[in-house]
């Protein structure tokens, strides 16, 4: 969970039960395998062939979603039906959070910038992705609310 917390999270957030019923999903369907067992049900997993095979497959030749849902911006569009004072606090609302989520971002930088295996090689790539998104995310929300009266 450590591991997922400063790695994987910061993509594709889940929950701790979400994240240990994947893993009993991924294990009942061979793609990976109990390797170790520790207490309190401790368990370490290891990609299978069948997973690996099938991580190439979903990499290669299936194409990604790029999801054109917004929550945040379909609020954005109906904020016309709040005050111009609670418009504003919305958006710099999310210029906090987006502000909150980069400096989260910028504390793993150091973990994930030392070393040259492919969690830290990738791990930068993804860590870089977000820090310019969230500083884009923060530039929008001041603009933005700068555009209301």
């Amino acid at each position: 969970m450590k591991l997922f917390d400063v790695s994987l999270a910061n993509v594709w957030p889940a929950t701790q039960s979400q994240l240990y019923g994947e893993l009993g999903k991924l294990a009942d369907s061979g793609l990976i395998t109990v390797t170790a067992e520790g207490p309190r049900g401790r368990k370490e997993y290891a990609i299978t062939e069948e997973g690996t095979a099938e991580l190439r497959h979903w990499m290669t030749e299936v194409p990604p979603l790029h999801a054109a849902r917004s929550d945040l911006l379909l609020r954005v569009f109906f904020l016309g039906q709040l005050s111009p004072g609670e418009a504003r606090d919305y958006l710099r609302e999310q210029g906090a959070v987006a502000t909150s989520r980069h400096e989260a971002l910028e504390g793993i930088r150091a973990a994930v910038e030392e070393g040259d295996d492919n969690l830290s090689v990738y791990g930068r790539i993804v860590l870089e992705w977000g820090l310019r998104f969230t500083t884009t995310q923060r530039e929008w929300a001041e603009w933005a609310e700068q555009q209301i009266r």
